[in-house]
Formats: structure tokens, C-alpha cells, sequence
């Protein structure tokens, strides 16, 4: 996904941040009967072993490349960096949400990779999450169409962004949130957030389905990987399949 370099910077210190978790929980059974890997009974346990897989595999995929976050600098080795984690050139995927906001991604990056072995469809993993994690945005947008939100929002605009200050868009962040509250805009948003978020989630249900189903695939896809310690093997198998623009997804 092509990100400014301040996000691009963050998202690396998020992936080498992340730890392998202790994989404590109850065991799964396999089609053929087997007890598989064991899996973390917490979702945030089971979130941080999706990610430390994918972490892994990431790192993986840029050691194939000749490359580490170690090798992160100024200029065209930062590139390089960037270019090999999140891909290069026009994106193949995007994704355009209600609000108008337009998403999109590579499919040749080590990031990509690594969603692919874990999700093993990048492009559905890709659509479907963009949407479910933009919910409650696209909630807070279908605001804009409420009476009583838009005279707070208009409150809200004369007192974080009065004539000769700063845009709407860029107010100080102490100031906004002052006048959120003084504005009556955090009561209102109270108010009306619950109910539009239930009718979002309600007419996105398909797209909650089918991210539910692909993160337990990544789950049980991480929990095999760490079980069975064919990270290295895995992600060295997903590399020549990126390194071609618009590689189709397994």
C-alpha cells in the first residue's frame, strides 16, 4: 500500500515491535482427526500470532531480497527498503469506500507476500479488510446527513476554526477537542454512532463473514507455521510469486 514516509516509517517500527506470543489454549482438530497446533484462547493473543507470523514471514521475504529492516537509511536505500516491503509502481489493488476515500496496494511487496501465504487469497483479504476496519468511518460519514449533526458541526467549525484561523480540517487538536464538547458534537456523535453503526455492520454482513473466515485461516495457517517451524520455507516459497506485478493470489 503506498503510504507517506511517515506512515511508512511507523508501519516498520509496528513489525519489528511485534513478539511471538506464548501459544497457550485448547487444541483443534484437523480433517483426517489430528490434533493440530495449539491456538490462543484471547483475541488479542490470537491478533499478535497473526501478526508475528506475518512479521516473520515479512523479514523472511526481504532476506530473500537481500534486505533487512537493519538496512533502512536516508535516500535510495530507504527506497529500496520501502520498495521491497510494499511494492513498486502503479498499484493493482484499490479499493474505493463510501466516503470517497480511495485505498490501494501492490501486489509484489514482502508485505503482500506474507498476506498471501497467511490469507491465500491477497486480493479478497485486501477488499475485505479495507472495508470492515472503515465501518465506523463510513458510520461517522452517513452523519453528515443528520440535521442535529450538522448544526453541532457548524458550532464546532466557529469555534476550532473561527475566521483568519486555522482550516476546519487542520485545527489544533486541544482547541477541536474543547469545542467538540463545548459545540455539543461529542453528545450528538454519542447519540447518533451506535444506531448507524449497527445499520453499517448489518448491510456489510457478507464482508464480516468473509473477514471472519480468511482471519481464521490465517490463524490456524500462523499456528502451522510456528508448529511445524516452516516459516523460513514458506515465505522463501512465496517470494518468486511476487516478484512479478499482478501475480495472481493462491
Amino acid at each position: 500500500m503506498r503510504l507517506p514516509r511517515a506512515l511508512c516509517a511507523a508501519a516498520l517500527v509496528v513489525l519489528v515491535a511485534l513478539i511471538v506470543p506464548a501459544l497457550g489454549g485448547c487444541a483443534t482438530t484437523t480433517n483426517a482427526g489430528r490434533a493440530g497446533p495449539s491456538l490462543p484462547s484471547s483475541e488479542r493473543e490470537r491478533d499478535d500470532l497473526i501478526k508475528a507470523a506475518q512479521q516473520d514471514l515479512v523479514e523472511r521475504c526481504l532476506a530473500g531480497r537481500g534486505l533487512s529492516y537493519g538496512n533502512g537509511g536516508a535516500g535510495e536505500e530507504d527506497q529500496r527498503l520501502q520498495g521491497a516491503l510494499f511494492g513498486r509502481g502503479r498499484p493493482e489493488l484499490a479499493v474505493t469506500l463510501p466516503t470517497g476515500y480511495t485505498v490501494k496496494a501492490h501486489t509484489d511487496g514482502c508485505l503482500a507476500a506474507a498476506q498471501r501465504e497467511l490469507y491465500g487469497d491477497e486480493r479478497r483479504w485486501f477488499r475485505t479488510q479495507v472495508v470492515v476496519n472503515n465501518l465506523r468511518t463510513e458510520a461517522r460519514h452517513r452523519m453528515k446527513d443528520d440535521p442535529d449533526y450538522r448544526v453541532a458541526h457548524g458550532r464546532w467549525v466557529r469555534c476550532a476554526a473561527p475566521d483568519e484561523g486555522p482550516r476546519p480540517d487542520r485545527p489544533d487538536p486541544d482547541v477541536a477537542a474543547r469545542c467538540a464538547h463545548e459545540s455539543g458534537l461529542d453528545k450528538v456523535r454519542a447519540r447518533l454512532e451506535p444506531a448507524l453503526l449497527a445499520r453499517v455492520r448489518t448491510e456489510r454482513r457478507d464482508q464480516l463473514t468473509t473477514y471472519r473466515q480468511l482471519r481464521t485461516r490465517a490463524l490456524h495457517r500462523a499456528a502451522d507455521l510456528y508448529a511445524t517451524g516452516n516459516t523460513t520455507e514458506n515465505a522463501a516459497r512465496t517470494v518468486p510469486h511476487n516478484r512479478q506485478k499482478g501475480s495472481t493470489p493462491s
